[in-house]
């Protein structure tokens, strides 16, 4: 199993309709390291949704339930979306301080690269997160 984190504006996708909808395909990823982790992400690997915008939070968690296909908002087939299954709000936001001030999440991409919106999380990264939003 794989871990990844997600970016989303919450004025455009908040976490709140992703949940009310279930599942959603992920499209319209056009930085190519963010479309290369798609492309990595596998059935029943676990996802940490991240509002960014003003919240700039870690908010919820999903899993992927279907992997890699053509992007349908793309017009080059190179692009390529997955479909994302909503699971649970945090109890608590992990803010992007706070991520920031955790010596354990310092190497994460959302530090080191905060505008890419898919990136790759190791176990401990990502259960550290989840473990802050508890």
């Amino acid at each position: 199993m794989s871990y990844w984190l997600v970016k989303q504006d919450p004025a455009n996708y908040p976490f709140e309709q992703f949940q009310k909808e279930k599942k959603t395909d992920w499209t319209g990823v056009r930085n190519y390291q963010a479309r290369n982790f798609l492309r990595d992400m596998k059935k029943g690997d676990e996802v940490l949704f991240y509002h960014s915008g003003d919240e700039k939070a870690v908010v919820g968690l999903a899993s992927v339930s279907k992997p890699a296909f053509p992007d349908p908002t793309a017009d080059d087939e190179a692009w390529i979306a997955v479909e994302l299954k909503a699971r649970k709000k945090l109890s608590f936001p992990v803010l992007l301080s706070a991520i920031k001030a955790e010596p354990k999440l310092k190497d994460i991409l959302l530090v080191r690269n905060g505008r890419i919106s898919v990136m790759s999380l190791t176990k401990q990264e990502f259960e550290q997160i989840v473990k802050m939003g508890s």
